[in-house]
């Protein structure tokens, strides 16, 4: 029987959305092992007031593994 368990985490990157998630998931790689998918859950960013620019990009993604015996 094969259980998966499922880890909420939140990216953040100064570059976009993408890497924001993609960090999440290399770091979680540190630690755990046996990922077999991610779900986008919700982004947001960081702006600054006086440029309007984004200076930080988050990402909200939901992580499923594998729980090894």
């Amino acid at each position: 029987m094969t259980v998966v368990k499922i880890l909420e985490l939140i990216g953040t990157s100064t570059t976009s959305w993408e890497d924001a998630a993609q960090t999440a998931v290399s770091d979680a790689l540190k630690t755990i092992h046996g990922i077999r998918g991610v779900e986008v859950r919700d982004m947001t960013a960081e702006v600054d007031p006086s440029t309007g620019k984004i200076t930080k990009y988050k990402t909200c993604v939901k992580l499923a593994f594998i729980v090894e015996n």
